[in-house]
């Protein structure tokens, strides 16, 4: 009988260190994953802002080398170099991780991968809010700066947001909350364009392009105040990594470990906008970027740890922009396309895709 259970024992211990083997050979599986995975994204972070750099219409990638490796060399190629691709490099891919991030965000505060600031209308409503803005300044013979461009964005994507939250209380399905943000988002685009086509002042007319999206025309202060504004965003982002994690497992999980819902929705809430307004303000409204990458970078790591994502979805958000902004720029060179457009061939596809795959998921669970 002895035997027989010091044998049981035995068994016990081994199916016990098989066990804890298993456990130990998977979390290195996730690490590995989770290195690899951020490794390829700064490596194409680095290639793509290495394009950017060297490729276009306006100087030959020889040139730009010299201007780079000398930066008192031919004037031309140094402007083009150091006034226009590197700052507006670095406004894409510092707006494109922003986009990223406040459609990660959405997401986690309305528990649905489908929910985006372009889809929602709050980029069309801090587009709208700018847009008047702009007019009445410049009708008065006034330029506003960058901070007053934030300032007037971020009232138009709370003001979106406020509307989506009370269509919220009174519509409990997700799709049809989808639905009424599109519609809240073309209201605002054809005031946009209503206001703007109706400007007499040819400046305000030029501001047409800027509706369309576009991160061309960007400044190196304009760089200094987005770069405050984002990182600014993306260090209060990983604060909250902690409550994100409890509150993707239920609102009333959340409570139970102690974290103050309500406070915690207003900090997504406000996250949420400054980023999308930041985007909006220097680049206009830029689409499916918010909701294409963070379920990308949830496919690429295979986990949805708010620890892990967030760096995650900005360095995605800053490869997607890049890319797209270099299609944009020279494959119909000297004609540039808008980048909305450009966001929206590349993103849309993975928005459909997602949606599939949920109705799939539902009729499985049926």
């Amino acid at each position: 009988m002895m035997g027989n259970g010091d044998g049981v024992h035995q068994q016990d211990r081994n199916g016990e260190c098989v066990s804890r083997q298993e456990q130990g050979g998977e979390r290195m599986s996730r690490c590995t994953r989770y290195v690899c995975g951020y490794i390829l994204l700064i490596v194409l972070v680095c290639l793509l802002l290495v394009l950017n750099l060297g490729l276009g219409s306006a100087a030959s990638p020889g040139q730009i080398l010299n201007a780079l490796m000398n930066p008192r060399g031919e004037e031309t190629a140094v402007g083009i170099l150091w006034q226009i691709r590197f700052p507006r490099a670095l406004a894409a891919a510092l707006l494109g991780g922003a986009l990223a991030l406040s459609g990660f965000l959405l997401q986690t505060f309305f528990a649905n991968p489908i929910a985006g600031p372009f889809v929602l209308g709050i980029s069309s409503g801090a587009k709208l809010v700018v847009a008047l803005v702009m007019i009445a300044a410049l009708g008065q013979g006034f330029v506003l700066n960058s901070a007053s461009l934030i300032a007037a964005a971020f009232a138009g994507a709370l003001a979106s947001m406020g509307f989506i939250l009370v269509i919220s209380g009174r519509v409990r399905r997700m799709s049809l909350l989808i639905i009424c943000g599109v519609m809240i988002g073309y209201i605002c685009s054809a005031v946009t364009d209503f206001v703007v086509t109706f400007a007499d002042d040819s400046n305000i007319v030029n501001l047409h392009n800027w509706s369309m999206g576009s991160f061309s025309g960007t400044s190196w202060a304009n760089v200094r105040t987005m770069s405050a504004v984002v990182l600014t965003g993306l260090f209060c982002s990983f604060l909250l990594s902690k409550p994100m994690g409890a509150y993707h497992l239920g609102e009333s999980y959340a409570v139970s470990v102690g974290v103050n819902v309500r406070r915690f929705r207003i900090e997504l809430i406000l996250l949420s906008s400054l980023l999308s307004a930041c985007v909006t303000a220097f680049a206009g409204p830029i689409s499916f970027v918010g909701i294409a990458v963070p379920h990308l970078v949830r496919e690429l790591f295979r986990t949805a740890r708010p620890l892990i994502v967030l760096p995650a979805c900005f360095l995605g958000g800053a490869v997607f922009c890049l890319f797209c902004d270099f299609i944009a720029r020279t494959v119909f060179a000297p004609t540039e396309l808008s980048i909305s457009s450009v966001t929206a061939v590349f993103g849309a596809p993975v928005v459909i895709w997602l949606m599939l795959h949920r109705q799939k998921g539902m009729r499985d669970e049926r």
